[in-house]
């Protein structure tokens, strides 16, 4: 059977088959996963509901940024809800799970730091029912930095997870894109661990200006958007766990919990990196207070010292005819001694005291 997806790019060998590689502009592809058999089988996509049959295989559909009109016939096709639909034309879903009669709507974040630590996502909309599934990828937020995600390393994943044909396919495929999206999000934590490093560094180093870098905010919103897109998937994951998506097999409920966990210990690695960085913020407060009061205290210090010799010339600098000392031929050597004593006194004192 003739390949029914448009090839846009540049392909790569897949069991046989041609499959795309890199994107360079829309794709879609439909595929039939027989049960009991490796690969896959092109399937037209003007004939998708007469290829779907749960009790032979599955029906994957997948799209990279696709036309609204070609999207409006796979919606079609496929009978999707036109809330849905209406989702997968809009893209900027918040992540979760919907439910619309006979089929389900899951809604996940890709995410990566771009070379600034600003965090870029992808949308990845998963709608699948007994015996099919439909894979959308949106465009990236950012034009300057996409986020590529390619299906091989979820193919490769379903493949060697696909049980017998007693079980369903639909929930491997949707544990394989989780599965691949999670772990994904521990590389952000990684880069985030980085450059947590380097703020550190930059809060306690002595040669630093007064001003914490402009990086430290925007890594900060970063992680707080990162937090928004990771959160509410261990909502989705949970409802899944409940049985609540009844067209998922149980080995694949078996696998969607490591994911959950997956997901907890990501979650938590957030919390600890946000109150981390919180810290250093606060320390960083606590580092500019600190040397403030230090700089005070060396104006106060010298204030002082010079505040004695400044007396005693002004009293002497009043010029009364009737003042004592003033015909005394020892009178300039002794206020000048005198205000040499002082100062070298007050400067032992304060230097003592850690004020200079």
């Amino acid at each position: 059977m003739r390949a029914s997806y448009r090839r846009l790019d540049r392909t790569v060998r897949f069991r046989g088959r041609p499959r795309t590689g890199l994107y360079a502009g829309p794709v879609i592809r439909a595929w039939f996963l027989r049960d009991g058999v490796e690969g896959h089988e092109d399937v037209p996509l003007d004939r998708l509901d007469e290829a779907i049959d749960p009790k032979l295989g599955l029906v994957w559909v997948d799209c990279v940024e696709p036309a609204p009109q070609e999207l409006d016939s796979l919606t079609t096709e496929l009978q999707i809800s036109h809330i849905a639909a209406e989702d997968l034309h809009h893209g900027g879903q918040r992540t979760k799970l919907e439910r619309y009669r006979d089929h389900f709507h899951v809604a996940v974040h890709d995410c990566r730091l771009d070379a600034s630590d600003r965090l870029v996502t992808r949308e990845i909309d998963i709608v699948f029912g007994d015996g099919w599934l439909l894979s959308v990828r949106q465009p990236s937020d950012s034009a300057e930095y996409p986020t590529p995600f390619g299906v091989e390393t979820v193919t490769r994943r379903f493949e060697l997870e696909r049980t017998s044909e007693n079980d369903k396919d639909e929930g491997f495929l949707v544990w394989a894109f989780l599965d691949v999206i999670v772990d994904r999000y521990f590389e952000v934590n990684e880069r985030f661990d980085d450059r947590l490093d380097e703020v550190e560094e930059i809060v306690f180093s002595t040669t630093r200006g007064d001003d914490i870098p402009r990086e430290v905010f925007d890594l900060r919103r970063s992680m707080v958007q990162f937090r928004r897109a990771v959160a509410p998937l261990r909502e989705v994951l949970a409802a899944m766990l409940r049985r609540e998506a009844e067209c998922l097999g149980e080995a694949a409920i078996v696998h969607l919990q490591d994911v959950y966990d997956h997901v907890l210990r990501v979650t938590d690695w957030i919390e600890s990196q946000r109150d981390l960085l919180t810290g250093l913020l606060e320390a960083d407060l606590a580092v500019v207070s600190n040397r403030m009061n230090q700089v005070m205290k060396r104006m106060t210090s010298w204030g002082a010292i010079l505040l004695g010799s400044t007396l005693i010339a002004g009293i002497y600098g009043m010029n009364f005819k009737s003042m004592p000392e003033l015909g005394w031929s020892f009178g300039y050597p002794l206020a000048i001694g005198s205000m040499l004593v002082l100062t070298i006194v007050l400067y032992t004192w304060f230097k003592r005291r850690d004020w200079l």
